[in-house]
């Protein structure tokens, strides 16, 4: 038996033993309707049931909002679990046993360092947490909580703790703890509990701060962000990153607050963890903060597992709505509606929440404006709309639209926005003023828009510049598909005459290309060379041909899961049962079909 047929018969086996009725049952209220059974969806907000369950074809669907798939589909999605974590999961539930992975001896060390960290911090969790609660020396730190409006209950529920300065306990306070519970001091460093002095021996990082411990979505401890209680700066600092944290993945109370947020289907993002746990104390508890950076796509993708709406809660002077406007491309990527409650000038959320309650929090909430709208307004505000303000909006705007991975969205934000500026479409495309045409000569239709192509795609047509001798690879993989953007089709035409006369270079393209700006492109393209460096540039070439086809794949899969879920939604409107249960048939054969990335995670367990 090969190595894909061992891994093919223990997901089957897996698959087959585990009852999907009662693995969704457990999370979702089923109510037998014929062979199926139905409930609330639990991947949308929904007052009549559309999601069903058939325990014969061991599959899933939701009739409103598409979400289908088995029972590791299941697990994945609700349990925010990585393909090995929900095979391990129903494996160890239904008593089958896996083979233990081959680990190379690196890779065994890496997971003992992992283990150890974790320990580190888990550890150091607990004594914080205990120092706060019962130390006299840590009266301070709860008189501040108390006045803060923190109660016990709440510094229970997120294990709140305190670590005293060094003219009360010394500087050394947690490592001497830690060092004497047999934790290695390596562990305590690479954890970013310890900073190590240049003359040898170490030192706490945290010193009179009340700490927050920063979880995974497993729950271990990873980190931890602390706020001073005196004078001292920086007034909030957070744990450096290591092999277990990753301040660019991880949000703060999303551990804690993924089920609110999932059965709100709405996440609100403040600035601050004390942001957050004020409004956890008067009951919205749908709230995360990231980590001391801005809002990046894996936020996103993360908070997209449990969520449809992301709300911004900012002041209107924060430096942090700067950022937000770079992270609209990432909402669009992910799918996700993004939009921006502004705080009342003086306002923070503790003091709003005082004022008007939780009711004032939600209606702002509620009233939040759309993410780019509110970009865009902003911009207005900073620049105006004279003819050098539209110009400064104009280039602002432009990466952010360039950055849109779905051209459909990219084209809507073009038009949307050429529409507030009062230019036309092809002007905002391309960035540059829009000469004059003489009399009785026709415009042409063909703007250069090889700059402001989503990213993805520009970096496809990048690569069959550099690259042209994949063309034939990438044709059958699905090019052509993707190639509704004109000057992309005459690059590719393009090439097509070129190579009839034999090997195509790069440079061959600048003499045949009829735009000036399509060839100022290339030519910069040319001078620019293939992102990354390699000593092997056909290696390079073949791995990044590869990593495209994966990509036109994906693309040609969603294509298709979205022409049948069309297909099944109008087949269910009319009533036509036989035909929506094939097309959910034929629904369940492409996941089937498309799960060789399972193959692949599988291999990691």
């Amino acid at each position: 038996m090969t190595g894909m047929d061992s891994r093919d018969e223990i997901k089957n086996r897996v698959r087959e033993a585990a009852d999907i009725v009662q693995v969704i049952g457990e999370c979702v209220e089923l109510k037998k309707t014929g062979v199926r059974f139905t409930g609330l969806c639990p991947f949308h907000a929904e007052k009549t049931p559309s999601f069903s369950v058939n325990p014969q074809g061991q599959f899933f669907h939701c009739f409103g909002c598409g979400e289908s798939g088995d029972v590791f589909s299941f697990m994945m999605k609700y349990h925010h679990l990585t393909f090995p974590d929900a095979l391990k999961d129903l494996a160890r539930r239904y008593n089958i046993d896996l083979p233990e992975p081959a680990m190379s001896d690196a890779d065994r060390a890496r997971m003992r360092k992992r283990e150890q960290l974790y320990e580190a911090n888990h550890t150091a969790a607990e004594i914080f947490h205990d120092f706060l609660q019962h130390s006299d020396a840590a009266e301070p730190a709860r008189r501040y909580l108390v006045d803060r409006g923190v109660p016990q209950e709440i510094v229970e529920k997120y294990q709140l703790g305190y670590t005293p300065p060094p003219e009360t306990a010394g500087w050394k306070f947690i490592t001497s703890r830690l060092q004497s519970k047999k934790i290695s001091m390596s562990a305590v460093e690479q954890a970013g509990l310890a900073v190590k002095k240049e003359t040898g021996g170490y030192y706490d990082r945290f010193r009179d701060r009340v700490l927050f411990p920063i979880y995974d979505l497993s729950g271990r401890e990873v980190a931890f962000g602390g706020r001073i209680l005196g004078e001292g700066k920086p007034k909030y600092m957070n744990s450096p990153e290591s092999m277990i944290f990753n301040k660019s993945r991880l949000l703060f109370g999303l551990h804690q607050h993924r089920e609110a947020i999932r059965k709100s289907r709405r996440a609100i993002v403040v600035e601050g963890n004390f942001d957050l746990l004020l409004l956890a104390v008067h009951g919205i508890d749908n709230v995360v903060a990231p980590l001391g950076t801005a809002l990046t796509r894996s936020h996103i993708k993360s908070l997209r597992g449990f969520c449809d709406e992301v709300v911004l809660l900012f002041d209107g002077d924060s430096a942090g709505l700067k950022a937000a406007g770079r992270s609209i491309p990432f909402f669009l990527a992910e799918q996700v509606e993004g939009k921006v409650a502004l705080l009342p000038q003086g306002h923070d959320p503790d003091s709003l929440v005082r004022e008007k309650g939780p009711e004032g929090i939600r209606q702002l909430i509620d009233t939040a404006k759309p993410l780019a709208e509110f970009v865009f307004s902003a911009l207005v505000q900073e620049h105006g709309l004279t003819l050098s303000g539209k110009n400064r909006i104009m280039q602002e705007l432009l990466p952010l639209v360039r950055e849109a991975s779905d051209p459909g969205q990219q084209e809507l934000m073009i038009v949307h926005f050429s529409e507030k500026l009062g230019i036309s479409p092809a002007r905002f495309k391309s960035g540059v003023p829009q000469a004059k045409q003489p009399t009785g000569q026709q415009t042409t239709t063909h703007i250069c828009s090889l700059a402001a192509l989503p990213r993805k795609q520009r970096q496809l047509v990048d690569f069959l510049v550099l690259y042209p001798e994949f063309l034939d690879e990438l044709q059958q993989g699905g090019l052509a598909e993707l190639s509704c953007e004109p000057a992309v089709s005459e690059i590719i035409v393009s090439l097509q005459l070129l190579a009839d006369d034999g090997p195509v270079t790069p440079e061959q393209l600048l003499s045949v290309l009829s735009g000036e700006q399509e060839r100022q492109y290339i030519a910069d393209l040319l001078m620019r060379g293939p992102e990354g460096e390699s000593e092997d540039d056909e290696m390079q070439g073949r791995e990044l041909c590869d990593e495209l086809l994966n990509w036109l794949n994906s693309v040609r899969r969603q294509q298709d899961g979205a022409v049948l879920q069309k297909q099944i939604n109008e087949a269910q409107q009319s009533g036509d049962t036989e035909l929506m249960m094939e097309l959910l048939r034929k629904k369940q054969e492409l996941v089937k079909k498309n799960s060789v990335f399972t193959d692949k995670l599988l291999k990691e367990v």
